[in-house]
């Protein structure tokens, strides 16, 4: 029987996915096998001994101390593209809600008063005002086409809308599925001097923070309108802020809030709603429960960022074992060793490595004795073993 300690409501189709039979699901639970969250810190959580994996249901996971779990040798699970359609929706959304200024027109109507007649005079004298733009033959530019990136570019184009993108590291999975029409750009400075529109999809690192700052501005197109619906860090709001002072900057819609933005002139900061419906919570928690049991029953990785991609169909034989260690050599030497002198005949073995972490998952023809996992312990670079 597993253990999933759930440090956020996760959607019960998720759950949902772990048979009870198998799965003990709780929001407190001792000595858990593996976590599912969703915006929970862990950075200060305690983590058990007994904890084999983390699944967070979303894409992000800054609120997860990934590099102490590596080094515990604990695969954390995300749910890239689950919430793709919701984030791309919210962008289209934003990108109305500015070109045809619908927010202060609202706050106009709500501060009318009078009669039905006198109101009417009164929205025909101030529609003026908010004259705003359509989004027909408006230039887009995305940074970063991944699942997100690429919904949004093509998305923007079927609206009539001209579309570029940057992403020197796009895959080729990505690359099928961009439409033929959006240009490339050749760097986040090319982009800039380019678009009336940027929306930024990358996620946060040393080399995405502040991908748009004030150097960047400086060249950008006058009156750019930029989006954050990513990640905070990811944009220099206080270049921003500077830029908009100076009209260099049409305006900014984030998703991430700040003392700075919630009153700052010409800015519209929501209140992190990229993954907010029901369906991408549902998606999201759907992915991360398929990825964490299939972890946990066969040892197969897929969307994990800390460890490589790795998966072993099944024999026939339930004798599978699973040794995460450093990515060192000499390590498939060492685990073919031990299981060589505890008698048994290896089936079948893949070896999957990324960064210092590495992963062998070996089949074996008959029953492994627990001894091998204290003997594979005591060797030099091993960080966990598992008998499947």
């Amino acid at each position: 029987m597993f253990k999933i300690l759930t440090l956020n409501n996760i959607s019960i189709l998720g759950l949902e996915r772990l048979p009870r039979d198998r799965y003990e699901i709780a929001s407190e639970i001792q000595h858990p096998d593996a976590v599912l969250l969703r915006s929970f810190k862990m950075h200060e959580w305690e983590i058990p001994g007994t904890l084999k994996a983390v699944g967070r249901a979303g894409a992000g996971v800054n609120n997860i101390p990934v590099d102490k779990m590596t080094k515990l040798g604990i695969p954390v699970f995300n749910a890239p593209g689950a919430n793709a359609n919701a984030v791309k929706e919210l962008v289209l959304g934003a990108m109305l809600l500015a070109s045809r200024n619908l927010l202060p027109a609202w706050d106009y109507v709500r501060g009318l008063q009078g009669t039905d007649a006198e109101i009417s005079k009164q929205v025909e004298a101030g529609k003026k005002q908010f004259v705003g733009s359509e989004l027909v033959n408006r230039t887009l530019g995305v940074i970063g086409l991944g699942a997100i990136g690429v919904k949004v570019a093509n998305a923007a184009q079927s609206l009539g809308m001209q579309v570029m993108g940057y992403d020197p590291h796009i895959t080729v999975k990505n690359a099928w599925q961009l439409s033929s029409q959006v240009k490339q750009a050749l760097s986040v400075e090319d982009l800039l001097s380019q678009v009336e529109f940027v929306t930024v999809h990358v996620p946060l690192s040393d080399a995405t923070r502040h991908i748009i700052n004030a150097e960047r501005l400086k060249i950008a197109r006058k009156e750019l309108m930029i989006l954050n619906f990513s990640r905070d860090g990811i944009i220099d709001d206080v270049a921003v802020g500077e830029a908009i002072k100076a009209n260099q900057v049409k305006g900014y819609i984030t998703d991430f809030p700040t003392n700075l933005l919630i009153k700052h002139e010409r800015v519209i900061a929501l209140p992190h709603l990229g993954a907010s419906t029901n369906e991408a919570e549902e998606n999201c928690a759907i992915m991360v429960a398929d990825q964490v049991r299939d972890y946990l029953e066969n040892a197969t990785i897929h969307n994990s960022v800390n460890f490589p991609e790795i998966e072993m169909p099944r024999s026939g034989s339930e004798n599978r074992l699973l040794v995460v260690n450093s990515n060192v050599p000499h390590m498939i030497e060492r685990i073919s060793s031990v299981i060589s002198n505890a008698a048994l005949n290896i089936n079948n073995m893949v070896n999957r490595s990324r960064g210092e972490i590495a992963c062998t998952l070996v089949d074996v023809d008959k029953v492994i004795p627990p001894s091998i996992v204290d003997d594979l312990r005591t060797k030099e670079g091993v960080l966990t073993v598992r008998i499947l």
